[in-house]
């Protein structure tokens, strides 16, 4: 590794460098683009992050769940500049290019299902699913679209009204757009009820707020990401995707979050053998470049009109050559295999502080992809402010963790999959202190 794997602390966090960029900030920046940590990054890699003022700090959070490989991964450097020697951009709609055909065919072979599937692709997660829509609707000939409660998906108009969680995304953007419904999902802490019964009861809602007749898509994340790394019970989206067969609406599967080896599987949909209709990615495919796709049935993604999908930016030459190298370091590294050994370590020592720490509510998630959802002792009731807390104990501690959850109580884990088992038991450590020093 080019940066030692240790935390190191020379300064305070955040150091007299960073303040003088945070004010810098200040004065260039719009305030609306707030930051989780007040230091500013120099150099990455492995489960490091170093900042401007030489700390060392260990990196749960992964550019929120991008540098899956790793941060600057050697195979993505290289592949990233030789194709920036070559050209930089051309618009794949104009001359178009191999290696945006050749991310396609990754992805067709890779992505659940051995159903004949075609890829577009884009720049950006909330783009993608904007695109995914639009593909069902062709498709369908229907308008509606049906979410589920704490989901996320976007900050785009589209997928702000498919998004539940209203501040910091909703709030004052309004109006959104419309026909969008929200169903109730399966939050097996909050609601103890099974897979099947969960997905009866939100077919329920659909049937009788929508219709099937006039539902383009069902779009949901196999596990909840900004919503609080939600895993549905065991049988609740192989019900759903039951129902859209049967009634002619389309599944899209939102992994942004979740693919490309994330959850321990290289999609989230694998873990049940769930084959959505289009699958939609982002973050993790190309190892820090801006890179999105669709990827689904022939027959559904070919509804579009010629021109109807593209954009200036979709499938840049540089993000493409990135994602080839990125999904080549997941396959020939066996990243998918280091994700679960990561969830098994993890989990056990977050289970190891829940039997003792009645603020742990809960301990879930898969692969690298793990959340604690933190509340008040001997309650279920949401504990926000803990997790803040928590969450700017560990910062002053060099350790990068992130929350989430719709109640803002959850912290999460999503190391790059190149982290050590020593930086990530020393993070851990540091999470342990932070709680004991908060009780």
């Amino acid at each position: 590794m080019p940066i030692p794997q240790r935390r190191r602390l020379v300064t305070a966090i955040p150091g007299p460098i960073s303040k003088e960029l945070m004010s810098r900030k200040a004065g260039a920046v719009a305030a609306g683009v707030g930051t989780t940590m007040p230091v500013f990054a120099a150099r990455a890699a492995g489960g490091i992050v170093e900042d401007v003022d030489g700390n060392h700090l260990i990196d749960l959070g992964s550019g929120i769940a991008v540098t899956t490989v790793g941060n600057s991964a050697p195979r993505v450097v290289e592949a990233v500049r030789a194709q920036v020697a070559e050209f930089t951009h051309t618009c794949f709609m104009v001359t178009p290019y191999e290696s945006y055909v050749a991310v396609a065919e990754r992805l067709n072979e890779l992505t659940p299902g051995t159903h004949d599937k075609r890829t577009a692709l884009f720049n950006s997660g909330a783009e993608a699913v904007e695109n995914a829509i639009k593909i069902a609707r062709a498709h369908t000939g229907r308008q509606a679209v049906v979410v589920f409660d704490h989901a996320y998906h976007g900050r785009t108009n589209l997928t702000m009204a498919m998004t539940a969680k209203s501040m910091p995304y909703k709030h004052g953007f309004g109006p959104f757009a419309s026909e969008v419904y929200r169903a109730p999902l399966s939050y097996p802490f909050r609601d103890e009820v099974d897979g099947p019964t969960a997905a009866r009861r939100a077919i329920e809602v659909v049937e009788k707020q929508v219709g099937g007749a006039n539902l383009a898509a069902m779009v949901i994340e196999p596990i909840q990401g900004e919503g609080g790394f939600i895993e549905p019970a065991a049988g609740f989206l192989s019900a759903l995707i039951e129902w859209c067969t049967a009634n002619g609406v389309v599944f899209v599967a939102d992994e942004v979050q979740t693919g490309f080896a994330r959850t321990g599987d290289m999609f989230a949909c694998d873990h049940e053998g769930v084959v959505p209709d289009l699958i939609v990615t982002a973050k993790g495919i190309a190892g820090g470049l801006p890179l999105s796709a669709v990827t689904g049935r022939t027959e559904i993604m070919d509804a579009p009109h010629s021109g109807g999908l593209g954009g200036t930016y979709g499938g840049n030459p540089l993000a493409c050559a990135a994602a080839l190298a990125a999904i080549d370091t997941i396959v020939e590294d066996g990243l998918t295999a280091r994700a679960r050994e990561i969830g098994t370590l993890m989990l056990a020592e977050l289970q190891r502080m829940r039997a003792v720490d009645p603020r742990i509510g809960d301990v879930r998630g898969r692969g690298a992809m793990i959340a604690v959802e933190l509340v008040r002792a001997g309650t279920s009731e949401p504990d926000a402010d803990l997790a803040r807390a928590v969450a700017a104990t560990a910062h002053a501690a060099g350790v990068i963790v992130l929350t989430c959850g719709t109640f803002g109580n959850v912290l999460r884990f999503l190391p790059p999959l190149t982290i050590s088992d020593g930086l990530l038991a020393e993070a851990l450590e540091v999470l342990r202190d932070a709680l004991t020093t908060l009780a």
